[in-house]
């Protein structure tokens, strides 16, 4: 699938835009299950909905507003459902036929994760509180809280388990059916600050990201740590006396086929093939850093955001020429395959 586009500064892989933009930096895009609808939130307070056709054409379909930043998203099983958390300490459910919005979660610090459980059917959130908690939506209190070690800054949950990166360079690990104790806390492998971990559908292994330009790929089950292995990317090469200058690399997305996604400061999103250690495609570097991503259902489209990741600071931001953009790009089987042909 093509959706190449005359390409720009903040889009040089000529990738579709999905219209109209937000007004403000996105903080995390998620597909619907059927691939057919697109929600984002970000730091105007808004969680934003639209449809995207085969074509990737886009088209705004409803929205609402937070109280204030909204820093996370995602849909339940089937669609109906959105849920999203912010700056307001608030967990909201959207009902997108009724178009009924009700809060039903809070911490006592921003949510920077919302994840639907479906085989519980509970709502995980996680926060700055220091706590992920599960919430059935019958009562006004969580069903469970579970303790971290840190503030909360990236989580991910594929069938029974979840992983949660905390400050203090922590990795907690919890199998669902004790959601109450986790079944392994370590160090992080990486010796800078977690942006971004992510769970790999075989459920052996995790990838993390951190600000200063590396990933980590590491085994759930501490009996495997042979197969650990960290690389470098989105950074430039030393040159003459320069040194290399190094940017964070904000997400990572995994694909149905078990290959991922990496986005960074600089501007680049690339995709690798952890079996093989090795980058399938680079991709162009657009003149604003890529925020987030993430790659629909069938993996065929990989939808992105770029915009101002404040890395540096008020000073380094110019209004008038950083605005922000949510891109579609059609994946081709061999941008996104693992060389191994195992599907």
């Amino acid at each position: 699938m093509s959706f190449n586009m005359n390409s720009g500064g903040h889009n040089p892989n000529g990738d579709k835009e999905v219209n109209p933009p937000p007004g403000d930096g996105i903080t995390k895009l998620a597909w619907s299950p059927n691939g057919q609808f697109l929600a984002g939130s970000s730091w105007d307070k808004q969680v934003r909905l639209w449809e995207i056709d085969q074509n990737g054409n886009s088209q705004a379909k409803a929205g609402f507003a937070h109280e204030a930043p909204c820093l996370a998203v995602t849909f339940n099983q089937d669609g109906s459902k959105v849920f999203s958390g912010g700056c307001d300490k608030k967990g909201m459910m959207w009902d997108l036929a009724s178009n009924q919005q009700q809060q039903i979660a809070a911490h006592g610090e921003p949510i920077n994760f919302v994840k639907w459980i479906p085989e519980k059917n509970v709502l995980m959130t996680g926060s700055w509180d220091k706590t992920i908690k599960y919430w059935d939506g019958r009562q006004s209190q969580p069903a469970l809280t579970a303790e971290l070690p840190g503030k909360l800054y990236s989580a991910d949950v594929v069938g029974q388990l979840a992983v949660a990166a905390t400050s203090n360079r922590k990795i907690v690990m919890y199998n669902l059916n004790n959601p109450n104790q986790p079944f392994r806390v370590i160090d992080s492998p990486l010796k800078f600050q977690t942006r971004a971990v992510r769970v790999f559908p075989d459920l052996k292994f995790f990838a993390i990201s951190s600000i200063e330009g590396r990933v980590a790929i590491h085994s759930v089950d501490q009996s495997n740590a042979s197969a650990n292995f960290a690389f470098k990317c989105h950074r430039t090469r030393k040159q003459n006396n320069q040194k290399a200058q190094l940017f964070s690399v904000n997400d990572i997305a995994i694909s149905k086929y078990g290959t991922f996604a990496t986005m960074g400061g600089d501007g680049a999103f690339h995709f690798w093939d952890k079996e093989e250690k090795q980058r399938l495609q680079a991709f162009k570097n657009a003149n604003l850093p890529v925020l987030c991503g993430t790659f629909n259902p069938n993996a065929t489209v990989f939808a992105y955001a770029v915009g101002y990741d404040w890395s540096k600071g008020a000073q380094g931001y110019d209004q008038n020429n950083m605005k922000n953009h949510v891109l579609l790009h059609g994946v081709k089987e061999a941008e996104v395959m693992p060389k191994k042909k195992g599907y």
